[in-house]
């Protein structure tokens, strides 16, 4: 089958891809980058670097503007689908969408109406599995991106990895976050992995925090030949 894979730079997608490469032809990654930084529908953190992660890994990107609020964001995606569609003769769609049933059902709907099957497989799986399987299988990502009670500044540019996994897993029975992340607790970007065939390294990054929340941008950033 050959899908677009809704791709943020994050994990979650970055995971899904993977896996969907496995299976299926990739022909393209749709990134819908939001007028809103609280959307519930789309990734926000850094954004824009989804350019180089789509040179890095080799996919041509499709980058679409989006309102960031319903219901215009979900018409934006429809657009935006429905073009990728005519042009890259697509089938179904490639989700990284974990247990928010807001964003599988919005993607159902979407492609019912466009006769595109889902592809989502990390759905309805515990996410510290999943990212445990995400870490195993030689991904690196970073926070950049925390808005829950027990994740700090101090959590800004951290590397998710085995003992992150297990720290984040602890204040989900602590705190009450999502240890994957879900809801918007953090959210990160993948800096390498197995199907990248250049590294992203960041050269220039800066850290906002207000003492609730806070992100990590990037504001310099290449590719590295591996």
């Amino acid at each position: 089958m050959k899908l677009c894979s809704l791709f943020s730079g994050g994990k979650d997608s970055v995971f899904s891809l993977y896996i969907g490469l496995k299976q299926h032809e990739v022909a393209a990654l749709l990134s819908m980058v939001s007028e809103r930084d609280d959307s519930y529908m789309y990734h926000t953190p850094n954004i824009k670097l989804t350019k180089y992660s789509s040179e890095a890994i080799g996919i041509p990107l499709v980058s679409k503007p989006t309102k960031g609020a319903p219901p215009a964001e979900n018409e934006d995606l429809f657009e935006a689908l429905s073009g990728i569609k005519d042009e890259f003769g697509i089938e179904g769609i490639c989700v990284g969408a974990v247990h928010s049933n807001y964003q599988y059902k919005i993607v159902s709907d979407i492609c019912r109406k466009l006769s595109l099957e889902v592809f989502a497989p990390i759905w309805q799986r515990n996410h510290a599995d999943v990212m445990r399987d995400f870490v195993g299988a030689g991904f690196e990502a970073l926070i950049v991106n925390v808005a829950a009670d027990g994740l700090d500044e101090s959590w800004l540019g951290r590397k998710i990895d085995t003992e992150t996994i297990a720290q984040l897993e602890k204040m989900e029975k602590k705190f009450g976050l999502d240890a994957g992340g879900e809801g918007g607790c953090y959210e990160t970007l993948v800096i390498d992995g197995p199907i990248f065939k250049k590294r992203l390294e960041i050269i220039k990054s800066r850290k906002i925090w207000d003492g609730v929340r806070g992100q990590m941008i990037v504001e310099g950033a290449r590719l590295l030949t591996k």
